[in-house]
């Protein structure tokens, strides 16, 4: 079967639909005085294996939604799972957003014990990731 888009086009297509469908839209109605500073954005995406549970998937979630209450440095955290119509996730199905204040959180997030914690848990399930970070701007 022939593809339609490149492999980094459907990659850049699926982050987006991440970020419209958790981040949403601002109201126009929004002073921009109640508007936050921007912030540091960290989005993964998995593609777990074929042969992981949904008991596995369901220890890995909720392990990454645990990270917030352990992790000080975590500024918000959103999460959710693919429903696009467009059939063009490439198997990858679950998004997470993990917003923070300043490089200087999220790289101490990266090495954190709870974090490397979290990541023995996913690691023996996911076939692939893929993370993007990017300033939020208003």
């Amino acid at each position: 079967m022939t593809h339609l888009l490149s492999p980094l086009l459907t990659v850049t297509l699926a982050v987006a639909i991440c970020m419209v469908t958790m981040v949403g839209f601002s109201s126009a109605e929004e002073p921009e005085s109640d508007k936050p500073e921007r912030l540091l954005r960290h989005v993964v995406v998995f593609k777990f294996k074929e042969d992981a549970s949904e008991e596995d998937i369901k220890k890995v979630e909720e392990a990454f939604r645990a990270l917030p209450k352990e992790i000080k440095e975590i500024h918000n955290f959103e999460w959710g799972t693919n429903n696009s119509p467009e059939m063009l996730n490439k198997g990858f199905t679950h998004c997470f957003l993990v917003t923070f204040a300043s490089e200087k959180d999220r790289d101490a997030y990266l090495p954190h014990p709870e974090h490397e914690k979290f990541v023995a848990i996913l690691r023996p399930h996911l076939e692939d990731a893929f993370v993007v970070d990017y300033w939020s701007s208003k």
